[in-house]
């Protein structure tokens, strides 16, 4: 990573996202009874994590989560000069009719996100599904995918990196901007 890094969200202002987000979807969902939570693997299960450990808390309401590995739905996955390792998926529901609240940590081109929706529906056909990011980069899609809740937006160019960095995956909850060092 280059030396040149601007933080987007420190570990308060992430809370704080993750935090609001919750307070939306309880301001939309009201009863989570048939709604179920999915977080695309790999970064996207820990913000996925995040936000249902506090919607249960504020809503004292059990609600489904699940991980998604979308490894063999990515239409690069053979493209690449070094074979993407598979995660895990952890799905141990049907989405078949149910509220899907989709959640990943950066929406960039949309492509993971195509393939999280072609993932998922191995599980079923659900009633509705949204979209909720951490990280919205605008300016950057290639596919017509927009998100229902976003912890921030930030506009970017194409050869700048997001970096989000938690606790759960051995960072120190902060989401950086930064640009590749040229070799």
């Amino acid at each position: 990573m280059s030396s040149e890094s601007r933080i987007v969200l420190d570990s308060q202002q992430l809370n704080l996202s993750i935090e609001r987000i919750c307070y939306q979807l309880i301001e939309n969902h009201n009863d989570f009874s048939e709604t179920v939570l999915i977080g695309l693997q790999p970064r996207g299960v820990f913000v996925a994590q995040r936000i249902h450990e506090r919607l249960q808390k504020l809503t004292s309401e059990t609600i489904q989560l699940g991980s998604l590995d979308v490894t063999f739905n990515r239409d690069d996955h053979r493209r690449r000069d070094i074979p993407l390792i598979p995660s895990v998926t952890n799905m141990d529901f049907l989405v078949e009719g149910k509220k899907v609240i989709m959640i990943d940590d950066v929406l960039f081109t949309g492509r993971t996100i195509r393939a999280g929706m072609d993932a998922m529906m191995a599980f079923g056909r659900p009633s509705v599904v949204e979209l909720v990011v951490l990280i919205d980069r605008r300016f950057s899609r290639q596919l017509p995918i927009e998100p229902n809740y976003v912890g921030v937006r930030i506009d970017t160019i194409v050869s700048e990196r997001v970096e989000v960095a938690l606790v759960e995956s051995g960072g120190n909850d902060t989401v950086k901007l930064y640009s590749p060092d040229k070799e």
